[in-house]
């Protein structure tokens, strides 16, 4: 059974994700919430597998909710998606860079907001094509942080290869097929390249990869 919360402001919204969600045999609603102070709250004492949470609330918005949760359950947090009515272009950095696994708009089919979950919660990340562009542009204007290259240097040279290719928005599939390896062996050497970076996901394998220049747009 897959646990999940619900944080937005819009009593209205949040009833459609519930109906939506509920009707599925593998997924509960275990809390909602109607702000940021509130997401926090919720995720310390519900401990849900998901949130799906709003970005624009009154009061603590979304992405600072989303770094607050993320500080204070670095391991042990919810996954957190986050949900947007607008363009998510302004906020693809900050809420991916602070630990969220995903971005999705409120008027996305139910079969995608079904499989966003289902996927979130067995430890995968949530990003489209098109998202991963936008990430990589918005990367593109961002100086070159300095630090992290210790870390990469403890990669080896198979794991740096996936880890470029993480980069470039590919699937495990498509990694597997071209390092001509098996799809088992590519799980294996993104797991240990979110270890040794210290990362929740692949998507923040993506943003690390570009930030501090290991990998350069449009290579």
């Amino acid at each position: 059974m897959i646990r999940v919360a619900l944080a937005d402001d819009q009593a209205l919204v949040r009833t459609g994700l519930r109906m939506i969600l509920e009707d599925e045999g593998d997924i509960k609603i275990v809390a909602e919430a109607e702000d940021g102070n509130g997401a926090i709250a919720i995720s310390g004492t519900e401990k849900p597998d998901v949130l799906l949470m709003d970005i624009r609330m009154p009061g603590l918005d979304g992405i600072e909710a989303l770094r607050r949760i993320t500080a204070m359950m670095p391991n042990d947090g919810p996954r957190i998606i986050m949900l947007t009515t607008f363009d998510p272009d302004d906020y693809i950095y900050d809420a991916l860079a602070a630990g969220a696994s995903g971005f999705l708009l409120k008027d996305a089919p139910a079969e995608e907001l079904l499989q966003a979950v289902r996927v979130v919660a067995a430890g995968e990340a949530v990003l489209a094509p098109s998202i991963t562009n936008r990430l990589i542009q918005q990367i593109k204007s961002r100086p070159i942080r300095n630090g992290g290259s210790e870390e990469l240097e403890s990669l080896t040279g198979r794991e740096r290869e996936v880890l470029r290719l993480i980069a470039k928005g590919a699937t495990n599939l498509e990694i597997a097929e071209q390092l001509f390896v098996g799809e088992t062996t590519v799980k294996t050497h993104v797991s240990h390249v979110l270890q040794k970076l210290g990362l929740r996901d692949r998507v923040q394998a993506v943003v690390v990869a570009y930030e501090t220049g290991f990998v350069v747009p449009g290579t």
